[in-house]
């Protein structure tokens, strides 16, 4: 039956569309060859739409507890903004600008009142018109014959029909359907290797999905990837820049093998102006440039030679944080890919961080890192992704939080189905994670290397403070916004108003019952006078005590201790 175009909808729409780019994940993998032949688009759009995802199910957990729905604001509110801070590569960049291109008129009250009738059939075509327009709007250089290519057509099949909001979904579905088997034709590298866009055939996917959602006939057909000849240019959508140059001339280091050796993407928290001058500051630093967002959060994406450069500007424009910095290797040759795989190795850890400098910290001692901020934890697929990023036949994963568990356990699972010996070792805090990682010994056997980072994390107790944000019950009574909590193995042990204090009362507690050496990870935002002031503590009550100081980084906790 068909659907009204409401959060439900949104909500089916996100799972209908992880299923389609987890069926269709390995064939875009296959033909992606523009702009950087590096064989992950169909990856980055599937880690992309399952962080959308997973914050439209935020969005309903958070309104079950009062007994009401999100409404359509809601739903789409934070498809956008989970595929915005979960965006990978350029392709999924470039999606969460789509996204963000329908919010903006699914959002607004008027338009966003979807009673199935021709209100809401309208608002879906501005949407989707939007939508195609915002995606030119965040790529420094469009070229034609691409993902930008697929949604105008689309946008103008969906202008085109009558009836309820299926109707216009599947119009638009079958259009983007038509302009992805153009898409040989308009963009050369795609026309040699004689497939199609594969960022317009991830888009194909979602837009079925939207369709499937609203009518509740989810197409099934295969998207074709291979068309057998290139069809003429679509409407409004040359094969060529105005001036009559291919593209690839123009812009020829988006697709030749001797092009910018990394790949660069963070989150940045800035305003508009200084996201204007980070946008020209890196369009002559590199290219495949594809800023997007707003309202103060942007997600940047962009190829460059200098990947420190990019990064400082990105400093200079406001704060970046999710930095991830890949190198592409020495090409075969044009059409094949850019980044060399390197040779397996026998056994990785991958571990989950909470800051910036735990990462540092992690990857100097051979770690694969996976950063995360508080209330962003990484899914599956992310989990997934890095362990495919350690490229070893053995993995050793540390999710360094029980909130993660179950993510963790899936990835796991989903690792091992792709013949990669994983062992979850259910690590609850990132000192514990540190103290696995330090006795890792690659030389031991799997099993022996597990059993001795298991037995590591096991000896150490775990604390971390933190500043409670609205009045609550705990374990050791009632705390006000504002107070501060030492923790201890995950339950709240002490209450206190001042910092320094109450960690000094926390490390007494663990240290009462023993222990050897004591970490301190601090977070970004304690003084610096405080770990001094604890190792002075530790020094004058506990005799025999080591201590070790790490700069963490991380915001969600001021202070993390481990006692072993």
């Amino acid at each position: 039956m068909p659907h009204p175009l409401d959060a439900a909808a949104v909500r089916t729409w996100c799972g209908l569309a992880l299923q389609a780019l987890g069926r269709e994940r390995e064939r875009i993998d296959a033909i992606n060859v523009y702009p950087v032949a590096d064989g992950d688009t169909g990856t980055n759009l599937y880690l992309t739409v399952e962080s959308a995802a997973r914050a439209v199910e935020a969005a309903f957990d958070g309104h079950g507890a009062s007994g009401t729905a999100p409404d359509l604001s809601d739903a789409v509110g934070a498809m956008a903004h989970g595929a915005l801070i979960g965006a990978r590569g350029n392709s999924g960049t470039i999606l969460a600008q789509l996204l963000r291109g329908m919010a903006e008129v699914l959002g607004d009250g008027a338009a966003g009142r979807a009673d199935g009738g021709d209100g809401a059939a309208a608002a879906l075509k501005r949407a989707l018109r939007r939508a195609a327009e915002s995606t030119y709007e965040a790529v420094a250089h469009p070229v034609e014959g691409t993902v930008l290519t697929v949604a105008t057509v689309a946008a103008q099949a969906a202008e085109r029909a009558d009836g309820s909001p299926a109707a216009v979904a599947r119009a638009a579905y079958e259009g983007a359907r038509t302009a992805l088997e153009a898409t040989p034709g308009q963009l050369a590298v795609l026309g040699r290797a004689g497939v199609v866009d594969a960022g317009g055939c991830g888009l194909v996917a979602l837009l079925g999905a939207l369709a499937g959602a609203l009518s509740g006939q989810n197409p099934t057909a295969a998207i074709a990837v291979r068309p057998g000849a290139p069809v003429p240019a679509a409407e409004g959508c040359p094969a060529a820049d105005g001036d009559g140059h291919d593209p690839e001339e123009r812009h020829g280091n988006d697709a030749a093998p001797d092009g910018p050796a990394f790949e660069v993407i963070y989150l940045l928290e800035a305003d508009d102006a200084a996201v204007a001058r980070l946008r020209a500051r890196l369009d002559g630093l590199g290219d495949s440039l594809v800023v997007v967002g707003g309202d103060g959060l942007w997600n940047v994406h962009v190829h460059v030679d200098d990947a420190g450069a990019a990064v400082e500007a990105g400093i200079e424009a406001g704060r970046p944080y999710r930095i991830r910095i890949t190198h592409f290797g020495a090409s075969g040759g044009a059409g094949s890919p850019r980044r060399r795989e390197p040779e397996p190795v026998a056994r990785a850890v991958v571990t989950v961080v909470p800051g910036d400098g735990l990462a540092g910290l992690c990857a100097e001692a051979g770690a694969t890192t996976v950063t995360v901020r508080p209330g962003e934890p990484p899914a599956s697929g992310e989990l997934v992704q890095a362990i495919r990023q350690a490229h070893a036949r053995e993995v050793v994963l540390l999710p360094n939080d029980p909130e993660l568990r179950h993510t963790a356990a899936a990835a796991a699972e989903q690792a091992r189905t792709e013949g990669v010996r994983v062992a979850l070792i259910p690590t609850r805090s990132a000192v514990q994670g540190i103290a696995a990682l330090a006795v890792h010994e690659p030389a031991r056997s799997f099993d022996e290397d597990v059993v001795a980072m298991t037995s590591a994390a096991g000896a150490t107790r775990y604390a971390e403070l933190a500043v409670a944000e609205r009045q609550s019950w705990t374990m050791a009574g009632v705390c006000q916004a504002g107070d501060v909590l030492g923790l201890i193995d995950g339950d709240v042990v002490v209450i206190g108003t001042d910092l320094a204090v109450t960690a000094t009362a926390v490390l007494d507690r663990m240290l009462s019952a023993g222990g050897e050496m004591v970490t301190f990870v601090l977070g970004a935002d304690l003084p610096d006078s405080l770990a001094a002031r604890l190792e002075r503590h530790v020094r004058e009550r506990h005799l025999a005590v080591d201590t070790v100081v790490y700069e963490g980084g991380q915001r969600g906790a001021p202070l993390i201790i481990g006692v072993e």
